[in-house]
């Protein structure tokens, strides 16, 4: 064995002093642990941690991680074609994908799925991970399930046949009001500059001269997706987005001038979750004057990560490069190598600190000040991009009654119930949901049988603190019956539309005309009284 050891060991020497300690360490290891060992879990935790003492997005996934990262960017899966929801330990169908392999069968929402092929899922606390994997599969192949059914008694079985169901990136589209459009997308994927301009084409037939894009929430995904974004609003040779590191030549992506939303009138919301992509697309929106920015300080993601794939379906997304705006405004906020914890603990840190409820908390450095590129109003570098309209969060609602029955999905489980028991009533008396956001009430009554069910799950009624979140738990439920009987989008429009004070800013800007030009022109000068002079 000693004899073998020398011999790799004079055949490693030719290698780099680094890669050869690194594969002497390995090859000692696997050939004189006192233990077996796994060769193949050995590397990987290799890999790891030369990873996690880089920066806090490079990172290392195994198959059936990087498939299940890959996949909700890609546009589509291949399965049974449901929307659900856990009501305690039983799997609700929301609703069906349209012409989908489940609606095709005759499932329909409020089913209750029992079984899936021989096994029970039912009552047995199984994770949504779990029942997925259970029924996704290849295009073609079957799948049986039994489903319990309100109005029969007896379960029923359908076979279903899988088969590709789309992914959409926008979660919701419509009119605001007779001008205005909004779209809200989740997620930066494959498929998600078609989908955006089927959305626009969509809410100009419907008379839209102005458009709110929310990207509130929204971490990112592919890069290429965010550039043809950028595209369709921005002028021939106008830069995009550039990348740069060490060892990666700058790299810059230009506008080729077709795009067909140059001149329409422009609100990008964003939070402190927009990350990446998100920030791309606010940060060459901000930079150009082609759009005014709403909301909060983004999260700074702007390092830029190069998949290496394996052979065996894992990969490492190293970080290559650092993403900057326009206007050389570095987007990726501080960080120390390394500290993996310091750095997932800053959003807290901010939430400290009063960022996301004071305007007054948060501090510029002058060293940090940016000019945009057409007319030259000051914007302000450091990680993340700075709205030019600061939108606090709204704490007036929050209780921690509203927060314990939250914690326990209680209004989701009551909603599950309250249209189980009025869904043909609710749809034959709404036929749309702009008749039910107009004329549905959630009445007192509902509210007390809300309270109970709270009650029996342990969420003790407290008066004064439910008096405090009463409205906000009523425009969710509203809400969440609004998404149960007519779709995802359908909760947004009815719960967004009333309450999001970041929609609510941008509806202000663009109703304004002359606010909204001055802002582009002259930046917001609330912003100068927060700026502290570098020494």
């Amino acid at each position: 064995m000693t004899m073998a050891l020398a011999s790799a060991l004079q055949a490693q020497r030719a290698l780099p002093q680094a890669m050869q300690k690194l594969l002497n360490a390995e090859y000692a290891i696997s050939s004189l642990y006192v233990d077996s060992v796994n060769e193949d879990k050995l590397i990987e935790s290799a890999i790891k941690g030369m990873l996690e003492s880089l920066d806090p997005h490079s990172s290392y996934t195994d198959a059936r991680e990087t498939k299940e990262l890959e996949e909700p960017l890609q546009g589509e899966f291949s399965g049974v074609g449901i929307q659900f929801n856990m009501n305690k330990d039983t799997l609700y169908v929301i609703q069906t994908v349209p012409g989908g392999p489940s609606e095709r069968v005759g499932v329909l929402a409020g089913d209750r799925i029992i079984m899936v092929n021989d096994t029970l899922i039912a009552g047995v606390k199984m994770r949504n991970s779990d029942i997925m994997k259970r029924l996704r599969g290849k295009k073609g192949t079957t799948v049986t399930i039994k489903v319990m059914r309100p109005s029969v008694k007896e379960l029923i079985t359908f076979r279903i046949t899988r088969d590709n169901i789309p992914l959409h990136s926008i979660d919701a589209q419509y009119m605001i009001d007779s001008t205005t459009g909004y779209l809200r997308i989740s997620r930066f994927g494959a498929k998600t500059h078609d989908e955006m301009m089927d959305a626009i084409k969509a809410l100009t037939k419907q008379g839209m001269t102005q458009l709110v894009i929310d990207l509130s929430d929204n971490g990112g995904g592919y890069l290429n997706a965010a550039i043809d974004m950028c595209n369709e609003f921005l002028d021939r040779g106008q830069l995009m987005v550039y990348t740069q590191g060490d060892n990666s030549p700058r790299n810059e992506a230009h506008a080729n001038g077709y795009g067909l939303y140059k001149d329409l009138h422009l609100v990008v919301i964003v939070n402190q979750y927009s990350a990446s992509a998100a920030e791309i697309f606010a940060g060459a929106m901000q930079d150009w004057d082609r759009a005014v920015v709403v909301g909060r300080r983004t999260f700074g993601k702007g390092l830029v990560q190069r998949p290496f794939k394996f052979d065996d379906g894992s990969m490492m997304r190293l970080t290559v490069a650092r993403y900057y705006t326009p206007s050389g405004r570095c987007i990726q906020k501080p960080y120390s190598r390394g500290d993996k914890k310091a750095y997932e603990h800053e959003l807290l840190d901010r939430a400290d600190e009063g960022e996301f409820y004071c305007l007054d908390s948060i501090q510029f450095n002058d060293s940090l000040r940016y000019t945009t590129c057409i007319t030259g109003r000051t914007i302000y570098g450091g990680g993340g991009v700075m709205p030019d309209v600061y939108v606090p969060i709204d704490t007036t609602e929050y209780s921690t009654y509203y927060r314990d029955l939250t914690a326990k999905g209680i209004a989701n489980q009551f909603t599950i119930k309250y249209v189980d028991q009025h869904r043909q009533q609710l749809t034959r008396q709404y036929k749309t949901v702009n008749d039910f956001d107009a004329h549905f009430t959630v009445s007192d009554d509902m509210m007390a049988q809300f309270i109970a069910m709270g009650e029996q799950d342990s969420v003790k009624y407290d008066e004064a603190k439910y008096r405090t979140s009463e409205r906000l738990l009523k425009d969710i439920i509203k809400g969440l019956i609004a998404r149960d009987i007519y779709g995802d989008a359908s909760a947004y429009s009815v719960i967004l539309s009333h309450r999001n004070r970041d929609l609510k800013a941008a509806l202000d800007v663009l109703n304004d005309r002359d606010r909204y030009a001055r802002l582009l022109r002259e930046g917001n000068p609330d912003y100068e009284r927060l700026v502290h002079k570098a020494h």
